[in-house]
């Protein structure tokens, strides 16, 4: 062989493009009516010991809020990347494609660039009239229950209770009278997959074991959990975590001092479960809010176990260290806090969720920032992650890459949350490191028209006051933020 020839054959291979790095895999951990009720966010009640494992993987949140306390507008600001007020989707019975027929959600986004894309449990809200979306999914989405008893006494006046038909999207004759209410908590002595969660869970191993085996095709799975949501149907063995004389229970039960009426909640969802008084009962008897309060967190606990057995599973597979990892709250939940059950308002306690994220060779282990962050940050943040083009639309993608932030987390990407809520007028808040203002009107009405509210959190942690009238420089400071931000779309009727 000629010298020149044998020359090429030895650096030949370091002259030869490197094979690409495989493309990341996403794991994206939906957690129903979550709020940062975990030990790893500092409560000292929660017993979740897996969800502290996985928080301590990654980078924690601790301000990070969701676009619009309610289920369904949630997920689609998640999965839209676009906010409430861009859409117009800010309740029920109304499907994104039937406006929007050409969006790009985010799992098609990562469909369309080669992943394979699944759906189990809870991901987008289905029921109320609103439907699943096909077209995000590589194959059919992986459906399980939301409203779901074991124990026959929890529908005593028969089954489908009124939350049952809901959450199945169930068509009743016209005129046929009111369906019976179901109950709120129960705790039967049953193994784990009795109930949703535990299905969900042992689906999503599965999946991850099919996913093994064809590692060039990489893999988006959506797995979502439904408890904490009511009713609070778990095994007793979760119950018997807690000692009901130990738990917290709420600080303040009345309404914030000189608050805007119409900003104010009482009942709703919560009223479709028994023992559950109606209104005007408020505050409910105390045996009523302790169980309520046990049952929340005996359910997080469940669901911790659930999410933890996932968990364990990528790491036993050994695809951890090539899959990115989101844990998110789809929204916070009331406990009894201003008189208040479940979600629905622009309070703190509706609004604030738990975001994590675990990004190999991106973030580090046990860290965590107080970047102000939104659900429609996700989307953009996701796709840089997957190292995807920066997405585009058709809809307006409103969220920001929290990229930096991932490697940083001290850097800043942006100086306030944003979310909404509807009741009668437009709730608009903006929540700095100190402030929420929320300007309540009509879309499209004059600025003058406004309600506003707002909450100093540096002294006043449990929203007791609204301090609007007292602060005019500080509501003009932050009323010229919100200005910066388009206005509201009106609602899309269902």
């Amino acid at each position: 062989m000629k010298p020149l020839s044998l020359f090429l054959l030895l650096v030949a291979p370091a002259l030869a493009p490197a094979a690409p790095a495989p493309r990341p895999n996403v794991l994206l951990l939906l957690v129903d009516d979550l709020k940062p009720t975990l030990g790893a966010y500092g409560d000292r009640t929660a017993i979740t010991p897996n969800l502290d494992r996985l928080v301590g993987r990654g980078l924690r949140f601790d301000a990070a809020y969701c676009n619009q306390a309610v289920c369904a507008s949630s997920r689609f600001t998640l999965l839209l990347g676009a906010r409430s007020t861009t859409t117009g989707l800010y309740q029920f019975g109304r499907n994104f494609r039937d406006t929007y027929p050409d969006a790009v959600t985010l799992p098609q986004f990562f469909m369309r660039h080669g992943y394979r894309t699944e759906s189990m449990g809870k991901v987008f809200h289905v029921g109320h009239g609103t439907y699943d979306d096909p077209a995000s999914w590589s194959v059919p989405v992986h459906k399980d229950l939301v409203i779901e008893y074991v124990d026959p006494a929890s529908t005593r006046e028969g089954s489908p209770t009124n939350e049952q038909a809901l959450f199945t999207n169930l068509r009743r004759p016209p005129g046929s009278g009111p369906l019976p209410r179901g109950a709120a908590w129960e705790s039967p002595d049953v193994p784990d997959d009795a109930y949703a969660d535990a299905r969900v869970a042992t689906h999503a191993i599965s999946r991850l074991r099919a996913a093994q085996e064809k590692p060039a095709e990489p893999f988006f799975l959506a797995v979502g959990f439904v408890r904490p949501h009511l009713p609070f149907s778990v095994p007793k063995k979760y119950w018997d975590l807690y000692d009901p004389a130990k738990l917290p229970m709420p600080a303040r039960e009345t309404a914030p001092d000189g608050v805007v009426p119409i900003a104010m909640k009482r009942g709703g969802e919560i009223d479709a479960f028994f023992p559950v008084p109606k209104p005007p009962v408020q505050p409910y008897p105390d045996d009523i809010k302790r169980k309520l309060i046990h049952g929340y967190y005996a359910s997080m606990s469940y669901a911790d176990v659930q999410i933890g057995r996932v968990m364990a599973a990528l790491d036993e597979l050994k695809l951890a260290d090539n899959t990115i990892v989101v844990l998110w709250g789809d929204h916070g939940w009331h406990l009894g806090d201003l008189g208040i059950w479940t979600k629905h308002t622009n309070f703190e306690q509706a609004n604030r969720i738990p975001l994590v994220v675990i990004a190999p060779g991106v973030t580090r282990p046990g860290t965590h920032t107080g970047q102000l962050a939104e659900t429609v940050d996700l989307y953009p943040t996701l796709a840089e992650l997957a190292g995807l083009p920066k997405p585009t639309g058709p809809l307006p993608v409103d969220g920001t890459s929290l990229v930096p932030v991932l490697k940083n987390p001290a850097a800043r990407v942006r100086d306030h949350a944003y979310h909404c809520f509807p009741r009668g007028d437009l709730g608009r808040a903006i929540r700095t490191e100190r402030y929420r203002l929320v300007e309540w009107k009509q879309p499209g009405a004059p600025a003058e028209t406004a309600q506003i509210e707002l909450y100093d959190y540096a002294t006043d942690t449990v929203e007791s006051r609204n301090i609007a009238a007292e602060q005019p420089a500080v509501v003009a400071q932050l009323r010229a933020i919100l200005a910066r931000h388009p206005e509201a779309r009106p609602a899309l009727r269902p």
